[in-house]
């Protein structure tokens, strides 16, 4: 098997380290990332394999195959979405849906090349600071593994979110605060435990799973490049991941340029700091102090990646738009009434924005778009039963039943 050769490198002074548990430089303190010597790689290298993001193990930073672990998570649905598409004006839109996971989460991306890399290190226990869906791909993926596993979350989040992390085992503090308050006790607890943090202190790995988002969507498309890429945007990581997964296609030779891509970048009015950089042609993203918004998977208010997110939008002829609480409901219906797709609501960011580009003619009609929904409707349902209109129980009789039945 022809391996694939990994170190770190500071993505701001570029100094580069061995692999190792280890996500900050000495020097300027700056983020490490993983840097690859890749084998050579070609279209066939990934065909007739499982139908996971496992399928793109040269491209990841696990050095033996016998340290995955996997639930099965990844090689989800590109859908065309043609009903919305043309409600939309929009003739090549698609959906990456990934609401279809194992945990019905994008998470499990990032969540299980992290837990992997953590066995591979052969850390006795990993955690995670969580707006919910990262606990619950977290636990899942260390019950697999057999880790003891730390979520550290706020209070307020989602009770399916809270059961389904509780229900893989995991060690669950509820924190009495925001996600910046449970990330900041996370990272200590980490660095001074030796835990796996996996988007803390193994976040340098961790944020190398999200880069199969870029890995699937090019295959999917027969390894073409699209126009528009709209992604809901909390820390920023998925953003950043997924340019860093085309450039690296790129650099295998499997995709031509990709310089010509747009990446829009869609964030929940109440928590929106790098939309606000943005309009404001900022470099500085102004953390928002207490997040307010029914997409709480969204809820960062200081997002680690934030000024690189701003990069990568001038560097890909991108924007930067929010939506309100009203107009995340709205698209969260149009996207399950057009397509069957139910997302929660940072899906329903994402929807929101695609329409407001399209609308505001920021999208050309045949543009190859791609529109990520990275959660399912189940696991946020309390927003969305306020706005549906409530079932009337009837008596089980025919004819009354059948005069409501047009």
């Amino acid at each position: 098997m022809i391996l694939t050769r990994t170190s770190l490198q500071c993505r701001e002074c570029k100094k580069d380290y061995d692999t190792a548990f280890k996500y900050v430089c000495d020097e300027c303190f700056g983020p490490l990332d993983v840097k690859y010597d890749f084998p050579v790689i070609t279209k066939d290298t990934f065909s007739n394999r499982e139908q996971t993001y496992w399928r793109y193990f040269e491209l990841l930073p696990i050095e033996s195959r016998s340290n995955i672990v996997s639930i099965g998570a990844g090689m989800t649905p590109l859908i065309k979405a043609d009903n919305l598409g043309k409600k939309l004006g929009l003739n090549n839109l698609y959906i990456k849906n990934d609401s279809v996971n194992p945990t019905f989460s994008f998470k499990d991306r990032p969540a299980g090349v992290a837990i992997s890399k953590a066995k591979e290190f052969g850390l006795s226990a990993v955690g995670c600071a969580s707006t919910g869906n990262l606990a619950s791909a977290t636990a899942a993926h260390a019950a697999k593994a057999g880790l003891p596993c730390h979520v550290f979350a706020p209070s307020n989040i989602e009770m399916a979110k809270i059961a389904q992390a509780l229900s893989y085992g995991a060690n669950y503090i509820a924190v009495d605060g925001t996600y910046d308050d449970a990330n900041r006790i996370a990272a200590q607890i980490g660095d001074g435990k030796g835990i796996g943090i996996v988007n803390i202190n193994m976040r340098s790995h961790y944020v190398e799973g999200s880069k199969t988002f870029s890995f699937e969507v090019a295959e999917q498309l027969g390894w073409q490049v699209p126009d528009q890429l709209i992604v809901p945007v909390g820390s920023g990581a998925m953003l950043n991941a997924i340019c860093k997964g085309f450039e690296e296609l790129q650099t295998v030779s499997l995709l031509d340029d990709v310089s010509n891509m747009h990446m829009i970048a869609a964030q929940p009015h109440g928590c929106a700091p790098i939309v606000d950089a943005f309009k404001k042609n900022s470099k500085e993203v102004i953390p928002v102090e207490n997040p307010d918004t029914i997409a709480k998977s969204l809820a960062i208010g200081d997002p680690g990646d934030g000024r690189y997110v701003l990069k990568r939008l001038a560097q890909y002829n991108g924007f930067a738009e929010e939506c309100n609480n009203k107009e995340i409901l709205d698209a969260i219906l149009l996207l399950a009434q057009t397509e069957g797709i139910f997302t929660e609501p940072a899906g329903g960011v994402s929807i929101s924005i695609l329409q407001k580009m399209a609308e505001q003619g920021k999208i050309d009609a045949n543009d190859k778009v791609v529109c990520y929904v990275t959660g399912n409707g189940l696991k946020a349902t309390e927003a969305i039963m306020e706005v549906l209109k409530k079932p009337t129980t009837m008596k089980a009789d025919i004819s009354e039943i059948s005069a409501v039945v047009n």
